[in-house]
């Protein structure tokens, strides 16, 4: 809930949930009251951000390409953006339009990026980020949930010829800019609302066993570089033909990190999925989503200097 108009927000918590509803008192005072089911993230905190940034010469706005309903949707060049960088990564999220907390961690690790720090300035030296923050821009802006919207939503859309002016421009433009030589592709998500096993943070498993040999290298790293208060371990990782990561759930489709594992040089492509509202007994905040993505930017650093080419 947020009571400064999205300025802030705070968790009602368990006990004013019962199924699908939920109560709140309103008090006297109460101008304006708005609720959500996890922490928004739109345009306007993109915008923040990047205007924070606004004089950092690591970081370049384009425009990727228009939605369907003519908004604008951001490609943010980031780290080494100028020459031939040792290293080049994209970053991906909103394929699912809710999936907002996902939004925090991808600021942590472009701060991260930025930042006057050793791991700030080995990536400005070495690695070339492309970013596209918001892939379903007009579902975001919308407030949509997004996901297994008809016939397919923005992370089926990578097989054939693509539905949506993002995935096309996407599939169009990271294999011109990334010259042949695309190291990594993160896809940021947020798994299911309920649930056991969608209160972790977890890799997604590939069905191909050399990228699935790379995952469980980068998720035992990550593991083991970690700092923020966010509880994360490799063996949460979702292996292919567990759970929901099926050929039957995807069909013919095709997802951002299949795509990517077909890129020429990759060495790692996956999705993460960062939970909405609670990591085990840790509660989600907009300051430790972010702190994961500074543990994120951590692991890759030690993930592309440690690991061969």
């Amino acid at each position: 809930m947020s009571t400064d108009g999205g300025g802030t927000w705070s968790w009602l918590g368990p006990r004013a949930v019962q199924n699908s509803s939920f109560r709140y008192a309103f008090d006297a005072e109460s101008q304006e009251v708005r609720f959500c089911f996890s922490i928004p993230y739109q345009e306007a905190n993109l915008s923040e951000f990047l205007q924070k940034h606004a004089d950092d010469s690591h970081l370049a706005v384009h425009e990727l390409c228009r939605t369907r309903k003519g908004r604008s949707v951001e490609r943010l060049h980031v780290g080494k953006i100028e020459g031939n960088p040792k290293h080049r990564l994209l970053l991906t999220a909103r394929h699912h339009a809710c999936e907002m907390i996902a939004s925090y961690t991808l600021e942590g690790l472009l701060e991260a990026v930025l930042a006057e720090t050793d791991l700030g300035r080995w990536f400005r030296n070495n690695v070339g980020i492309l970013a596209v923050p918001f892939v379903d821009k007009d579902g975001v802006e919308a407030g949509d949930q997004g996901k297994n919207r008809k016939p397919h939503d923005h992370n089926r859309d990578y097989a054939d010829k693509s539905l949506y002016p993002s995935i096309q421009a996407i599939r169009r433009f990271v294999p011109q800019w990334s010259r042949g030589h695309l190291d990594v592709v993160l896809d940021l998500h947020c798994p299911y609302i309920s649930g056991t096993y969608n209160e972790v943070i977890y890799l997604v498993g590939s069905s191909d066993a050399a990228v699935w040999k790379q995952q469980q290298k980068f998720a035992a790293i990550l593991e083991s570089v970690k700092t923020g208060p966010l509880p994360y371990f490799a063996e949460s990782s979702l292996p292919f033909g567990t759970g929901w990561n099926t050929a039957k759930n995807y069909g013919k489709q095709k997802s951002c990190s299949r795509w990517g594992a077909e890129q020429s040089g990759i060495r790692l492509a996956t999705t993460i999925e960062i939970p909405y509202a609670n990591v085990g007994d840790t509660v989600v905040t907009v300051d430790n989503a972010r702190a994961f993505g500074r543990d994120l930017a951590l692991a890759l650093r030690h993930y592309l200097e440690n690991t061969g080419e």
